[in-house]
């Protein structure tokens, strides 16, 4: 029995081929394409639980076709995987920022690949937030209705932002945010975005977080995440 449907948009077709076959393997059923237009046109039609897109494409590259996934109600919820170059530091920035929801860069491995489906897909399943507004993350427990927060059963007092930001994270372990998807949730659009600000409140909440900082990652050249624990 199929595990689920995988959009694989790529346009080389060796690339194309090892994912296909490496997913089959796992159980997932993958539909393939070798342009943007012919890929969009299959993710409508088929509505897959996953899609792995290359950035770089014939005629409407990744970006486009990742804008158009998130602007259309059908697909809007669908997890996106960005394939990037290597190095490419604007590329995984500009497709996290219009909606992807990880990236790998190449030259990558098909089991490099496997895991990160498998990670998206369980954030999915994880999404159901506790009805009680307890957030437990490690050894951190967030009381968001008393806007508490204890590290090793012992109270951390965070300041309102240092408080936001932990609850962004924690929420969404293995996500990787940029620095202005942070600031935007955190602080609001309409607040005047620099690295150096988002840089100092994440140096301070993992002073306050003692041990657990290590859970607060970050990801060069892009921004921050929280670890995803097993």
């Amino acid at each position: 029995m199929s595990k689920g449907t995988i959009c694989i948009v790529e346009d080389e077709e060796d690339i194309r081929e090892i994912l296909e076959i490496q997913l089959k393997r796992e159980g997932y059923t993958p539909l393939a394409a070798d342009t943007g237009e012919k890929g969009l046109r299959m993710i409508r039609e088929h509505l897959p639980q996953l899609v792995l897109l290359d950035v770089m494409l014939p005629g409407m590259d990744g970006f486009d076709v990742c804008r158009a996934l998130r602007s259309e109600k059908s697909t809007r919820e669908i997890p996106v995987i960005m394939l990037t170059a290597r190095g490419e530091e604007a590329d995984i920035v500009t497709g996290l920022e219009i909606g992807a929801d990880d990236y790998i860069t190449k030259p990558f491995s098909p089991r490099v690949v496997l895991s990160r489906v498998k990670s998206v897909l369980r954030r999915g399943q994880r999404s159901q937030e506790d009805p009680s507004g307890i957030l437990e993350y490690g050894k951190i427990v967030v009381d968001q209705p008393r806007h508490l927060v204890k590290v090793n059963d012992e109270p951390v007092d965070l300041t309102a932002t240092e408080y936001k930001l932990l609850v962004f994270l924690a929420k969404r372990p293995g996500w990787v945010f940029t620095r202005q998807q942070i600031v935007d949730n955190v602080r609001g659009e309409d607040y005047a975005v620099t690295e150096r600000s988002v840089d100092v409140q994440v140096v301070g909440l993992r002073k306050k977080l003692g041990d657990q900082a290590d859970l607060i990652e970050t990801v060069r050249g892009v921004g921050y995440r929280a670890k995803e624990l097993a």
